[in-house]
């Protein structure tokens, strides 16, 4: 059950959108992309506390998870969760390493799904993601945020994942909320908050 809640993680998302969304013009989408694009590039390093529930059809109750995520480009990134459980996923040198309460192990990820939404959540801190080939992206508005919507293009992708969404509120260029819908109909929701920019990490996050 925990790793399914932890995979649910990386496939980061929720479906449903709000009444008030409506889709962003071709200048609307292309302005908000370059601007994300360029104020993304002066960022080393981010850290943020992250909500994390998860829906799933056989259970009545969603699951709330709570947990720190640590990035530093190019390419290191770790999601440590501090309750209800203790668990840790770093994606680190093309591998997946993993401590479960304890018990730890590690996946080659290259050319992997993992590595597909490694590079997309590493990409959101740089606006790479939106160039990212694997994905078909649609942009969308409401009175809050400006959101994102990426769709697999690959069917080994899709045996996965439906669709993620990032979501931006008006006037920053860092994600503050993760929806995905899993293939299953599962969906899942990560709400980052206390968010911090190149302020310094320690190395220990990103070990296990």
């Amino acid at each position: 059950m925990i790793k399914n809640i932890a995979f649910g993680a990386f496939l980061l998302v929720s479906g449903f959108i709000s009444a008030q969304m409506t889709a962003m013009s071709g200048a609307e989408a292309k302005a908000f992309v370059t601007k994300v694009s360029s104020e993304t590039q002066e960022i080393k390093t981010l850290q943020s506390d992250f909500t994390q529930t998860k829906k799933m059809d056989f259970l009545d109750k969603n699951i709330v998870t709570y947990g720190k995520m640590s990035l530093k480009t190019p390419n290191m990134l770790s999601w440590k969760y501090t309750k209800p459980y203790q668990y840790s996923i770093v994606f680190k040198d093309n591998k997946i390493f993993i401590n479960d309460q304890g018990k730890k192990s590690s996946v080659d990820a290259k050319s992997k799904t993992f590595e597909k939404i490694n590079k997309l959540i590493v990409g959101s801190s740089n606006g790479k993601m939106f160039s990212d080939p694997e994905f078909t992206v649609s942009y969308y508005k409401n009175g809050n945020s400006n959101v994102a919507r990426f769709t697999p293009k690959s069917a080994q992708l899709l045996k996965y994942i439906k669709q993620i969404e990032l979501h931006f509120p008006k006037n920053q260029s860092t994600v503050s909320q993760v929806n995905m819908t899993e293939a299953s109909g599962d969906t899942t929701n990560i709400v980052f908050k206390n968010t911090k920019i190149n302020a310094a990490i320690a190395a220990s996050e990103f070990s296990l």
